[in-house]
């Protein structure tokens, strides 16, 4: 079994001696390179990642996770202020979804059920036991909800419960009161709507409660409600909505716009910036209108008719006269006249008409889009350093279209040329954001990195072994073929004693020792 091993150690020393320096040199090379290789890539894919899974956490809760995780054979991590714990990614998920089912996590509150999941005694607790337990389970439930609305990092919540009087009326009862104090995340501004929601949160959950019985303090300054803060107060979150009402405005056209635009240019070769303004005036007006039922004889309804015809007819004589002085008068009296006969006729007509009565309320709706400019980036193509007329000229076009239908409702009327004023498109290579790309890739192909160097070193190697081996067996072809040793014969059969094979074996040694080697060897194979 030695003897074999030394032999393929033989075979391997003489392959290995069969190669130049430089053969050697750059197969070890290959070699400490696919080893590095495979040992890195063989840590980077065993190797266990963590994901913080609680953050901000207090040491009962801590200690509580700790003992959870324990018990459930899942490893963790603590941070080094002990506020943070992480756990395996693979197990991150199922480890929230546990921990939040158990109500292990209460940020150093206490709610009812912790206050009331057991009783003190065997008999019971007394009043003020209960008492002292209820404003504190009251306390932390009021902390919970806060910690849970928008902004809230930590909140401490002291809450004052008067003694109740039978005696006393609904009104008459003393108001609760309560104190808190609000820690924010980091960068978080409360907006005056937060901070109703605030106050609103504390009034609701606490019995009897007031609003200007709640002081809440975030950071340096007091929060104020609406009531409180007064005109100030409430014009600030309208500014505050107008503002994220422009915002949102902008956000939407400046998406659409480029979403557009993508598809004619590519969606990672255009930028859009929007800049509008926009009429918050709410204005309000009344109309009181009269009109004709019938317009085309401006007459209205006929809603009553009254006619009215008066006719008189008579005859009669006068006693007296003109006093004159005919033939037959006596002067100084009147004349005797002859009777006659008098008619008179009155017609009165009243017709009453009904016309249409109309009262308009008019509010005018405050969002109106007063003045609209877009500003266009765009990538040129591949080789060139501005854009063709042609590309330019329809993106122009795309634009003052979008900018007259936004500012239709403006009240403005705006001619051809001052819409090509608002809009603007501009050619440029977007190099600064290739270049951070390529940086950022950079590291997240390192790995794949040394698995190609592997492969483009394993690949060497082996077109080096081929190349090797067949050179060797060029060179093995290219030799003469060696004349077969003939080993010689010794008769044993013509030979009576062993005296006559010593001394042939002596001749043949002396004379021949090469053949002589040649033949023990073969003697001890055959053996």
């Amino acid at each position: 079994m030695n003897e074999r091993l030394a032999q393929y150690r033989d075979k391997v020393v003489q392959y290995w001696n069969n190669f130049s320096k430089k053969q050697k040199t750059l197969f070890l090379s290959t070699a400490g390179i696919i080893l590095l290789a495979i040992i890195l890539l063989t840590i980077q894919f065993s190797k266990t990642e963590y994901e913080v899974a609680f953050t901000g956490l207090d040491s009962t809760d801590a200690a509580g996770i700790m003992a959870y995780l324990d018990s459930n054979g899942t490893s963790y991590k603590l941070s080094s202020d002990g506020k943070s714990i992480s756990v395996p990614s693979t197990d991150a998920a199922r480890v929230k979804v546990d921990i939040g089912s158990q109500g292990i996590v209460q940020s150093g509150s206490i709610g009812f059920d912790k206050a009331f999941g057991g009783s003190s005694s065997v008999i019971g607790m007394t009043d003020e036991e209960f008492n002292v337990k209820y404003k504190s389970a009251l306390n932390g439930e009021v902390e919970q909800l806060l910690k849970r609305t928008d902004g809230v990092q930590t909140a401490k919540v002291l809450i004052n419960l008067p003694t109740q009087n039978v005696f006393a009326s609904a009104d008459e009862q003393e108001k609760a009161s309560a104190s808190v104090v609000l820690d924010f995340k980091p960068g978080f501004r409360p907006t005056q709507d937060n901070i109703d929601g605030y106050f609103n949160l504390v009034k609701t959950a606490v019995p009897n409660l007031p609003v200007e019985n709640i002081t809440i303090s975030g950071g340096d300054s007091e929060l104020l409600p609406s009531g409180k803060s007064g005109s100030s107060g409430s014009l600030t979150g309208a500014v505050q909505e107008n503002l994220n009402l422009q915002q949102k405005f902008e956000t939407d056209v400046k998406q659409s716009v480029k979403q557009f635009l993508g598809k004619l240019t590519g969606p990672d070769k255009i930028e859009v910036l929007v800049a509008s303004k926009l009429n918050f005036d709410q204005v309000s007006s009344k109309e009181l209108l009269v009109t004709p039922v019938d317009e085309e004889n401006m007459k209205g309804i006929e809603i009553s008719a009254q006619t009215v015809q008066n006719s008189y007819s008579g005859s009669g004589s006068s006693n007296g006269g003109v006093a004159g002085t005919g033939e037959g008068d006596v002067p100084g009296y009147p004349s005797s006249t002859s009777g006659d006969t008098s008619t008179s006729e009155e017609n009165s007509s009243t017709i009453n008409y009904e016309v249409n009565h109309i009262t308009k309320d008019i509010i005018a709706s405050p969002y109106v889009v007063k003045d609209l400019t877009i500003n266009v980036l765009v990538e040129p193509p591949n080789g060139k350093n501005s854009l063709d007329q042609t590309t330019s000229d329809a993106i122009t076009k795309i634009l003052k279209n979008i900018v007259a239908s936004y500012l239709a409702d403006s009240g403005t009327t705006y001619t051809d040329d001052q819409l090509t004023q608002k809009v603007s498109v501009y050619a440029q290579s977007f190099q600064g954001s290739t270049t951070t790309a390529a940086k950022s890739g950079l590291s997240s192909m390192w790995i794949w990195g040394i698995g190609a160097v592997a492969l483009l070193a394993v690949a060497v190697a082996g077109i080096l072994i081929y190349r090797n081996r067949k050179r060797s067996k060029e060179e093995e072809e290219d030799l003469p073929l060696q004349v077969p040793t003939e080993f010689p014969s010794i008769s044993l059969e013509s030979i009576n004693n062993e005296s006559q094979v010593k001394k042939q074996l002596e001749t043949l040694a002396k004379k021949k020792p090469e053949e002589f080697v040649n033949l023990l060897r073969t003697w001890l194979s055959e053996e």
